[in-house]
């Protein structure tokens, strides 16, 4: 998993990218919880996500937003980690010039960005939104939504209520053409703690189910 350096809009971005092995791979994008409360890019959820799409073959890309260990800059409260995430798919964009398409993932605060990036990114097709802060931030922007995808949480979720995505995914549901794939994890905390295995089983059961034939999980 080399470092990479990426240009960003208030300096260098620190990530770690794994070119893809399949020809003219796909590309992921996988973003981390909140900057100021301890969220980064080596988040167990968001390295084990991004574990998942390097196994598939896709040029897969984790990154710190600004101000998060080599990152450069200061919490932006989401407007300048906005732009750190677009900043980063133009790079991934500029390596992979003939992906086919491009999946974005989110866990936390990182679901609410990625939901906003998916809004403004044609080339995005599919999401990975855990545990999306339904109950803090505004999601209103997603109307419609443009792609399918999945939404995940802990049932134990002691930060965001899950009644808060449920009444989310019931929103975005109802729009034709769109199918949201909602799945509550018995037993599970904010973080997933003691059921990573479980929540990579309901993560990588869905891309199964949602991506071409070449990208699905090899038999290990």
């Amino acid at each position: 998993m080399p470092e990479v350096l990426i240009n960003g809009p208030e300096g260098r971005l620190q990530g770690r990218y794994m070119h893809g092995t399949a020809e003219n791979a796909p590309m992921a994008l996988v973003l981390h919880p909140h900057p100021q409360k301890g969220g980064t890019m080596n988040n167990k959820v968001v390295y084990t996500i991004y574990q998942s799409f390097v196994s598939r073959g896709f040029s897969t890309l984790r990154f710190n937003f600004r101000g998060v260990g080599r990152s450069q800059g200061k919490y932006d409260a989401g407007e300048g980690e906005l732009s750190d995430a677009a900043s980063c798919l133009d790079w991934l964009q500029l390596h992979n010039p003939n992906a086919p398409f491009c999946w974005v993932c989110g866990f936390s605060f990182g679901a609410w960005i990625s939901m906003q990036l998916l809004m403004r990114r044609p080339e995005i097709v599919g999401f990975l939104s855990v545990a999306p802060p339904a109950s803090e931030y505004d999601f209103s922007f997603l109307a419609p939504c443009p792609s399918s995808g999945l939404m995940l949480q802990g049932e134990d979720d002691e930060t965001i209520p899950p009644e808060s995505v449920a009444k989310l995914v019931e929103k975005l549901s109802a729009q034709r053409g769109i199918q949201i794939d909602y799945t509550l994890l018995p037993g599970a905390d904010h973080f997933f703690t003691g059921k990573l295995d479980e929540m990579m089983g309901v993560v990588d059961a869905y891309l199964d189910n949602n991506l071409p034939e070449d990208f699905k999980r090899t038999p290990q």
